[in-house]
């Protein structure tokens, strides 16, 4: 055992040498050299897993057919491969508007409508389609894309209600062997030039006629409205229901054909203006692009110029309710888009020959080569819409039934527009 003095005094042995210890110089450290850090290991990132695009199926209902549908069917084809996962079905259902009235409702058919935009009224006001302002598509877009008749057709109380394709409607369609450049019209609104050139052509070509028109000699609205149109009324009755046959210009119109009617053919009708022509007994045939078919067959050399103010029915794709419900937007306005472009618009119109509604597509040259799209496009570019509204169903019947009585001298012309206002209100005001 130590003694406790003996304790205390290895403490302060031990205290001391501490303190020696901290007074004591520092020793130079050796210099080191850090080693170089060992190579990282590689690390391998692995690969993402392929994620399948998401698949959508996307129905459009439409009315193409025969040849014209085989050249849409393959554009749509080449959209599905750019775009994995896309599916697009393709059906022409009979009865259209009741087949849509039914399956739309329940959540069936549709994502996308094919029709021409005479319908967008009805279809618009039972909640069919719905306006594409609400996804992005501007007036300004339109403008900037579409013919001005175009545009006009796809809107409706205001708002956008589809995307145009194509064009229709019709101008003089004329045999270059017995029409020579006298008897052509220069302005597609001098009505007063047309008149004398019919007269000098029938003095010219003793009982030949320069014009068939199906509208003058027969019951037919839409092959006179170029002429009426021509004359300034803007269309047969408004979108608001408002009518235009009981006005001076309609009555100019009126009385414009009852000088005409001394120097054309007093009965008509499609067949008999398609006779007289590939007979040679009318010089011009004052038809739309269905009638070239015959006319080629008949081996006639033609060419085709504007004249007044035609119809013009805009064939569209609308987007139905059921894309809204169903989450496919999106993908369907892009399929609306693109076919409706200028590069898929003109692919179509060299092969089937029809008149792009994209401007681009319509003054491409390789289209403009196209002697009928030319043609009927020069002429289409001064046309007034087929009217979107479902008022313009009470159009129909007395616009010809007066026109008949005006050609045939049944009544004067103000009075036949006279009627004709009268029966067209009366069946709106049953409408509204």
């Amino acid at each position: 055992m130590v003694p406790r003095h003996g304790h205390i005094l290895i403490a302060v042995l031990v205290l001391l040498g501490l303190l020696a210890a901290a007074c004591a110089p520092a020793a130079t450290p050796t210099p080191t050299v850090a080693p170089s850090p060992a190579p990282a290991t590689p690390t391998t990132v692995p690969a993402p897993t392929p994620t399948a695009p998401k698949k959508v199926s996307i129905t459009i209902w439409h009315q193409w057919d025969g040849k014209y549908l085989d050249a849409i069917t393959q554009v749509f084809k080449d959209y599905e491969a750019a775009h994995p996962g896309v599916t697009i079905d393709l059906s022409r259902p009979e009865n259209v508007m009741d087949a849509l009235k039914v399956a739309i409702p329940a959540g069936q058919g549709p994502d996308i409508i094919g029709w021409a935009n005479d319908q967008i009224g009805n279809l618009a006001l039972a909640g069919l389609i719905v306006p594409l302002n609400e996804y992005g598509i501007t007036e300004d877009f339109l403008k900037s894309t579409y013919a001005e008749v175009a545009v006009k057709a796809v809107i409706y109380q205001g708002k956008i209600w589809a995307l145009p394709e194509t064009m229709e409607g019709i101008g003089l369609v004329y045999n270059k062997a017995l029409v020579t450049e006298e008897f052509l019209p220069t302005d597609p609104m001098n009505f007063d030039d047309l008149l004398a050139k019919a007269k000098a052509f029938a003095e010219k070509n003793p009982g030949k006629f320069l014009v068939c028109n199906q509208g003058l000699g027969g019951n037919d609205p839409y092959h006179v409205a170029p002429i009426y149109f021509g004359f300034g009324i803007p269309s047969y009755v408004d979108e608001n229901g408002k009518v235009y046959l009981n006005t001076p210009e309609a009555l100019k119109a009126a009385q414009w054909m009852l000088q005409f009617r001394e120097v054309a053919p007093k009965e008509t009708s499609h067949d008999i203006c398609k006779s007289l022509l590939t007979e040679g007994k009318v010089g011009a045939w004052w038809t739309g692009p269905w009638a070239i078919a015959d006319i080629e067959a008949a081996k006639i050399d033609y060419g085709i110029v504007p004249m007044g103010r035609p119809f013009v029915g805009i064939k569209t794709l609308m987007l139905s309710k059921n894309a809204v419900d169903r989450g496919n937007v999106e993908v369907a306005l892009d399929i609306m888009k693109y076919f409706t472009s200028a590069e898929v618009q003109k692919k179509l119109a060299l092969v089937n020959k029809t008149i792009p509604a994209p401007i681009q597509a319509l003054n491409d040259p390789e289209v403009q080569a196209l002697p009928t799209v030319k043609g009927f496009g020069e002429s289409l570019k001064l046309g007034v819409p087929m009217a979107s509204t479902p008022y313009a169903a009470a159009q129909w019947g007395p616009v010809g039934e007066a026109t008949v009585a005006i050609w045939t001298g049944a009544q004067k012309p103000e009075d036949a527009l006279a009627a004709a206002q009268k029966a067209i209100e009366d069946a709106i005001a049953q409408m509204k």
